[in-house]
């Protein structure tokens, strides 16, 4: 089966220049009274904390996190969380957080809980992005403007880390395209060893407890040690299945909730795959027509021939990746460097500059956006790939028979031609179907009951979470759906004064805005 593009990933809202240059306090104990919100039974320690704040520049594990973390007034620290909540009194997991604290205290509401989704994006990193964006806003100087990596990612330990970085560079050079038999059991025999090696470097006990389940219990935590009653919190693309599944464990521990980029959770994982595979390919049949008019087109059209142009640009890197410096660019860099550039139109006209380029034999430019995409610098990779895969394989069931995995694939190539490499549908399992540990999240939405009107933000032309499913998890939690009609993927505090200024006027005061309302760039 087709493996799952990253569902949530968020385009951070950075310079070009600055994306491209990707290419620890123990909190004593308070009074347990003092905390804000029911405690559950057990876990009094862990809500009674008290949080140490401090630098920042202790807890970059990237360039470009020392880079953001930089900034003046972000202070950074960590709370400890029960790596198992069945077992509160065993092993811990420590959960790094950053914030820009309020503008006006006087006026201070309380924190909004900010995260980006992946699964395995830094909400640290995202936090200190949006610092600056929002400082002389209304939201500024309301809230204290907290982002935290969740468990397993980033700056939060234990780290989950499978491959080094000689290994990953290995592994986005096996295309695995060949889907006779042999090449099915080729690729298992590699996703079985993969997901054998997360087991043994990360160990079964930290990937059994990474799930969106075990996430949503620390932010309740947070939310305690934050010194809020109720949380406040904004989600992007994956991020809105952690609020999601927040609001179903805590729905009475709600104030405000945004959804931007949804992900439907009554959405079969097969389902999931093949629209967003679908979403794809509209976003790269408009990427086409805006391509074609201007001057260095990678392409002359029409729309509909340029599925087959495109495969057949990239087919040759298959057999020969190209050299690109001391590196080499191969067929999945290609595929991945072109999901990325369709993210957001801001990309489009890179990715179009990088399929030029690959005809004249340079493939430094699509290099450069799949490193993008897999979160990999000159110092080597952030680690967001292996937990995006531990995250999936215990928040999804997996799909284990060959026979539903090759209709997948035939479902997934029907929707987005421009992907479809010519071979025949392959009915090879992925990591999640040799996983060490079984999922924990219950398929389909929980019974919600006492939880406040929430604002789902969803974007006509987004890749990633395609709009229909902001509509069905607007209707799911009864709250409001917040139109966009553009071409990226989330949109919340990004400069549409539209979307913006609903959005601060829900999380403020928790005015929606009125039914139907739609905005545009």
């Amino acid at each position: 089966m087709p493996r799952l593009l990253r569902h949530s990933r968020t385009v951070l809202v950075l310079p070009l220049a600055a994306l491209l240059a990707l290419a620890g306090c123990t909190a004593p104990e308070q009074d347990p009274a003092a905390v804000s919100g029911r405690v559950p039974a057990g876990l009094e320690r862990f809500y009674g904390q008290q949080v140490s704040w401090g630098g920042c520049a202790d807890f970059a594990t990237t360039p470009l996190a020392g880079q953001v973390f930089a900034a003046p007034g972000l202070q950074c620290a960590r709370v400890r969380v029960p790596l198992d909540y069945s077992r509160p009194d065993g092993r811990t997991a420590s959960v790094a957080l950053l914030r820009r604290p309020a503008g006006d205290p006087a006026a201070r509401i309380g924190s909004l809980l900010v995260n980006p989704g992946g699964p395995g994006a830094s909400g640290m990193v995202s936090a200190a992005s949006l610092a600056g964006a929002v400082a002389d806003t209304e939201l500024g100087r309301r809230f204290d403007l907290v982002g935290f990596d969740p468990r397993g990612v980033g700056a939060s330990e234990p780290k989950i880390e499978c491959r080094t970085t000689a290994e990953q560079d290995a592994e986005r050079l096996d295309t695995d395209l060949d889907t006779s038999p042999a090449g099915v059991a080729q690729t298992e025999a590699e996703e079985r060893a993969y997901a054998q090696l997360c087991a043994r470097r990360v160990g079964e006990e930290v990937l059994a407890n990474v799930g969106s389940r075990d996430v949503a219990r620390d932010m309740d935590v947070l939310r305690a040690v934050l010194g809020d009653e109720k949380l406040t919190y904004l989600g992007f693309s994956y991020g809105t299945r952690i609020g999601t599944e927040y609001a179903e464990q805590f729905p009475r521990n709600v104030r405000a909730m945004v959804l931007d980029g949804a992900m439907d959770p009554d959405e079969p994982l097969v389902e999931s795959l093949v629209n967003q595979a679908g979403g794809f390919q509209g976003s790269f049949d408009a990427f086409v027509d805006r391509c074609l008019p201007r001057p260095g087109c990678w392409t002359d059209g029409p729309v509909p021939a340029t599925e087959r142009e495109f495969q057949e640009l990239i087919a040759p890197l298959a057999q020969r990746p190209l050299p690109v410096g001391n590196r080499r660019l191969s067929y999945s860099d290609a595929v991945t460097a072109t999901i990325q550039g369709l993210y957001s139109d801001q990309l489009w006209p890179l990715l179009s500059q990088g399929l030029a380029a690959l005809e004249r034999g340079d493939g430094s430019t699509l290099l450069a956006l799949a490193d993008m995409y897999y979160q990999r610098s000159p110092a080597g990779y952030s680690g967001s790939e292996d937990a995006f895969t531990a995250i999936r394989c215990v928040d999804d069931q997996p799909v284990t028979d060959r026979a539903e995995v090759r209709e997948a694939d035939r479902r997934y190539r029907a929707a987005a031609p421009f992907l479809d490499d010519g071979n025949q549908p392959s009915a090879a399992r992925d990591a999640c179907a040799f996983w060490p540990v079984p999922p924990t999240d219950e398929p389909g939405l929980q019974y919600v009951e006492g939880l406040p009107p929430v604002l789902v933000v969803s974007t006509t032309g987004d890749p990633a979470t395609p709009y229909e499913a902001g509509e069905e998890l607007a209707r799911a939690l009864g709250g409001r759906l917040l139109t966009f009609e553009g071409n990226q993927h989330t949109v919340a505090l990004q400069g549409v004064a539209c979307i913006d200024n609903a959005v601060t006027a829900y999380l403020v005061d928790g005015t929606l805005p009125p039914e139907g309302t739609r905005c545009a760039p």
